[in-house]
């Protein structure tokens, strides 16, 4: 079961643990700062829109998104090494996407050039829109069906 708990600043330490995880690799590649104060800059903001992702009860990563009345920008998704693999990334996109169709929102993000979440991103919908030297930058655009 998947559930979203909003993340605070006791989280913090928790959230730098699964960034340093799940991102400094794919920093590194692209030649991004990856000591600890640019880790806890990145947490930091928008931490308001922050979700820690729970499976089954347990910590499993974070969701980090704003919305505002024509799209919804996902920030980070980010899923701790041990659940990976296991779906959950795609079941979060997917509620994500549920909701822009709801709300008849395009849903934006960025990734990184070197992480294979594009793939993912790719395989629901999601079409790159444009790059540069570092990102993709990507747009998930809903059809709409009329009465």
């Amino acid at each position: 079961m998947l559930t979203y708990l909003p993340a605070t600043p006791q989280d913090i330490e928790y959230l730098l643990w699964l960034r340093q995880q799940t991102m400094t690799h794919y920093l590194e590649l692209a030649g991004i700062p990856t000591d600890q104060q640019t880790h806890l800059s990145r947490i930091r903001y928008q931490l308001e829109n922050a979700y820690i992702i729970c499976w089954q009860g347990t910590k499993a990563g974070l969701l980090k998104y704003t919305q505002d009345e024509t799209q919804i920008e996902v920030i980070q998704i980010q899923i701790a090494p041990e659940y990976q693999g296991k779906g959950i990334g795609k079941t979060v996109l997917e509620n994500v996407l549920s909701k822009a169709r709801e709300n008849k929102l395009k849903v934006v993000l960025s990734v990184l050039k070197h992480n294979p979440a594009l793939r993912l991103y790719q395989r629901v919908g999601f079409e790159i829109i444009r790059h540069d030297d570092v990102s993709y930058y990507l747009q998930y655009t809903p059809s709409f069906r009329l009465p």
